[in-house]
């Protein structure tokens, strides 16, 4: 062991801020991360042994313990449960003889619950030793545990490709894209190395008015100016300044960015090499999420391309002094890291945990120098804005959100699937688009974002009405809600939380505690106002912006399907306490030899 530790460790230079790449291949080689390797890390790093073990121990796809030979991840995300994940899951189980969470005694066989995997229009879905399986069913699953017994390799259980580069030999997935609509921004032809090349022409202070110019906003929600970014961490006078894109799409319901980077790829990265020129930056780093590990030997082989094309390195497009090379950093499965800063420590491989701001990122980001980080489909944009001009950009949209959108649209629909689209498309459009009838309600923007009802399907899709990063589901009127989506999305939210904040810690829990009393027909109305008094505090208290949405399933719903809390209450009696403090204390004043005075 303390030779293969060893040669991890030398791979990543002994850098302790690549402790991330030094555990995912650890834990790649010993199906988990023992204690020993834990130890051996700390001592080569110079680093706590207990730095290395909170790292270890904050992320999903980390395991002190075996996770099995065949570790089968399975989503059970909202729209997973939807489309038949407790069938699948109870196959699981039955085939493999032992339960969720747990490693069958032989060690071949580990089930593990996980968050959305980015598969929301191809459910269930599992990952199983890194490879995606989709549209899973009990007869599917029977055949894949008939594999595990045999000894196969997962690969040899793939049936069939998707569509696209989904089949390219370096991927080899089921996957499928699902492009159901092709706009005129993302999806238009192009020449690959144009736009770098007309960069070259340009200064850096050039290339970021043009992009000012476009009124291209952050696509990822936030909706904040991409070149009014640019320009502040330029003025930030850092000795170097980093770009990192954030391919960590780990908001339930969209997977519209697992797309790009499987299609466009050369787009995208050219975006951030345009980037990277107008920053001055030297080195752009692409944070991708765990969940499309599939996917990483390809885009490194797009990389290599670019390289070869004198498009990325040294010299860019004959440029003197254009020098930018872009890296890929995986994480290891935590929603939190989605989040700018908690991203960065990611990066520098400690716990996602978000740091306070200011100072924001690109005043002191990745390594304490100025940072800009963009999404996939922002960068990707901005590749078509130099090629078209910002008044084309402009043209497109709406006043307050120029250029188009892809939304992720799953859920109760015929047509899941990706669509690229002008903003200020209404809801009753996307549903006539997407194939949707007798629909309950929209969750827009995943769950930290609002869950509409039919009243407002005629407001627009845009950042002055309904901002989304690109997530869209479909509930249809057959769905209980309160069950199926606001108690899941909810306990997501308490398992993602990072515990940094004690409102996102401890209220959350709180909050699904009194929801399912209302649910389990206990509650009475004085419940519901307690719910939406306490899930406000949320947005004032915690100090990302998962501690500050975390009680949105709860708070949106209540604004939005009031009768369906209220018909779930069945006294109008004011509530009486029968609590007893002497009787719930009993057991813990034993234990410490305390007689409780009340």
């Amino acid at each position: 062991m303390k030779e293969k530790v060893q040669n991890i460790v030398k791979k990543f230079h002994n850098d302790r801020s690549r402790l991330m790449d030094i555990l995912l291949d650890i834990q790649k080689d010993f199906n988990c991360i023992p204690d020993e390797a834990a130890s051996i890390v700390a001592t080569l790093l110079n680093m706590s042994k207990v730095d290395v073990n909170q790292t270890i121990s904050f992320y999903h796809f980390f395991s002190k313990e075996p996770v099995g030979t065949y570790a089968v991840y399975l989503n059970n995300s909202a729209v997973a449960c939807m489309m038949g994940r407790e069938e699948v899951a109870r196959a699981f189980e039955e085939e493999v003889g032992t339960s969720f969470n747990s490693v069958t005694e032989d060690g071949l066989i580990g089930l593990w619950d996980t968050s959305d995997i980015g598969m929301n229009d191809q459910e269930p879905a599992a990952i199983i030793n890194g490879i995606v399986f989709t549209n899973l069913t009990p007869t599917r699953v029977k055949e894949i545990v008939i594999g595990f017994r045999e000894g196969k390799d997962i690969s040899e259980m793939v049936d069939k490709y998707g569509d696209g580069q989904n089949s390219n030999e370096l991927i080899r997935s089921m996957v499928n894209n699902n492009i159901r609509k092709k706009g005129p921004v993302l999806f238009s032809e192009y020449e690959v190395g144009m736009a770098i090349r007309n960069v070259a022409n340009y200064s850096p202070e050039q290339t970021i008015e043009i992009i000012k110019n476009s009124n291209i906003r952050g696509r990822g929600g936030a909706g904040f100016p991409a070149g009014l970014k640019w320009e502040f961490c330029c003025k930030s006078g850092g000795e170097e300044i980093y770009l990192v894109c954030n391919a960590d799409e780990g908001e339930p319901g969209t997977f519209k960015e697992r797309v790009i980077l499987t299609e466009l790829p050369m787009l995208l990265f050219e975006g951030m090499i345009i980037a990277g020129y107008a920053l001055n930056a030297k080195e752009g780093i692409l944070y991708l999420r765990y969940e499309y590990k599939y996917i990483k030997d390809y885009l490194e082989d797009v990389l290599q391309q670019l390289r070869n094309l004198n498009l990325l390195g040294n010299n860019i497009a004959g440029k003197g002094g254009f020098n930018f090379d872009i890296r890929i950093q995986l994480g290891a499965g935590a929603y939190v890291c989605g989040e700018e800063s908690g991203l960065i420590e990611s990066m520098e491989g400690k716990r996602g945990e978000p740091r306070n701001r200011p100072p924001f990122p690109v005043q002191k980001g990745y390594k304490n120098m100025p940072t800009v980080i963009n999404n996939v489909e922002t960068l990707s944009s901005v590749v078509k804005i130099i090629l078209n001009s910002p008044e084309w950009f402009k043209a497109m949209g709406t006043k307050e959100s120029a250029g188009t959108k892809l939304l992720s649209i799953s859920g109760d629909c015929k047509h899941p699937g990706i669509y690229e689209i002008e903003w200020g498309m209404t809801i009753n459009e996307m549903l006539e688009m997407v194939g949707a009838s007798s629909v309950q309600a929209v969750q827009v923007g995943g769950p930290s974002g609002v869950c509409i009802d039919p009243s407002q399907f005629a407001r627009s899709i845009s950042f002055e009405d309904l901002p989304t990063g690109g997530a869209m589901i479909v509930i249809g009127e057959n769905r209980d809600l309160l069950k199926e989506f606001v108690m899941n999305y909810t306990d997501f939210f308490i398992e993602e939380s990072c515990g940094s904040c004690g409102p996102c810690r401890s209220l959350t829990v709180i909050l699904r505690n009194k929801l399912q009393k209302i649910m389990d027909g206990k509650g009475v109305k004085a419940d519901i106002d307690e719910l939406y008094e306490w899930g406000n505090y949320m947005k004032q208290v915690n100090r990302c912006g998962l501690g500050q949405t975390a009680a949105n399933p709860i708070l949106t719903t209540i604004e939005n399907f009031r009768p369906l809390y209220d018909s779930l209450i069945k006294t109008d009696d004011d509530f009486v306490s029968t609590f007893n403090m002497e009787k719930a204390v009993a057991d813990s004043c034993k234990y410490v030899g305390r007689v409780p005075k009340l």
